[in-house]
């Protein structure tokens, strides 16, 4: 199923830092090309405007299809950390449930990145802004973990799928191989999102559904496709 119907942005809807959801601000999504393009032409300085664009629904067992490349140069204003940075967050809250001011939807991140001359790094490392997930057993509190995926350099389309069943198991593919497994993606106490979030999922902290949407983090990229596989429970 196609979720990107390659025209427009019916069903998805952005949430952008300090501006109500809903709200597309400076044309940050835009469909061209038969692309989703994330573009910041509109923006004298980034200023932690991080934005999302979700889609309507929310899944559980599946495996998503994404190809995206990273081009251009980073926006004004944007941090470091963010450069050639962006991400597919699953699992997510609703963005009608974010506070105006969240920079990033409760979540488990499919992070994308990019390497040059400035960074190397591996790519569909994990992040958890609000969340935390079990590898190995063992529960993990870091941050971010990361994959065991290759240097991926210029601005080539790469494939991406991220394997989804519930609570038990998620894995990153890039280009067919597999760089990243955990399981038991789950609230984080220490988070200020907590007590919310655990109230509007049914008072459990582990997370077996949630909304997918596409990160804004302040370097450009495209998107060509963005597909899904529903896969029975």
């Amino acid at each position: 199923m196609q979720l990107f119907n390659g025209e427009d942005l019916s069903g998805w809807t952005p949430k952008i830092t300090g501006y109500v959801v809903g709200e597309n601000w400076g044309n940050t999504f835009r469909v061209e090309d038969g692309m989703i393009k994330v573009r910041y032409d509109q923006y004298d300085s980034l200023r932690n405007r991080f934005g999302h664009l979700f889609y309507k629904d929310e899944f559980s067992h599946y495996m998503l299809r994404v190809e995206y490349r990273i081009l251009g140069e980073q926006a004004p204003g944007a941090p470091g950390w963010a450069y050639k940075n962006s991400g597919i967050m699953i699992h997510g809250q609703t963005p009608e449930s974010m506070e105006i001011d969240q920079d990033f939807p409760t979540s488990i991140e499919v992070q994308l990145l990019g390497s040059d001359s400035l960074v190397q790094r591996t790519n569909l490392n994990v992040c958890t802004p609000g969340t935390n997930i079990v590898m190995e057993n063992k529960l993990i509190l870091d941050h971010c973990i990361n994959s065991t995926s290759g240097y991926f350099y210029g601005e080539e389309w790469i494939t991406v799928e991220v394997e989804v069943r519930g609570n038990e198991v998620i894995r990153h593919i890039v280009n067919g191989d597999t760089v990243l497994e955990y399981n038991q993606p789950q609230l984080d106490e220490r988070d200020a999102t907590y007590v919310r979030l655990f109230e509007l999922n049914g008072g459990n902290k582990m997370l077996s559904k949630g909304t997918i949407s596409l990160q804004s983090e302040g370097h450009p990229i495209d998107f060509r496709k963005v597909e899904i596989m529903v896969m029975e429970e």
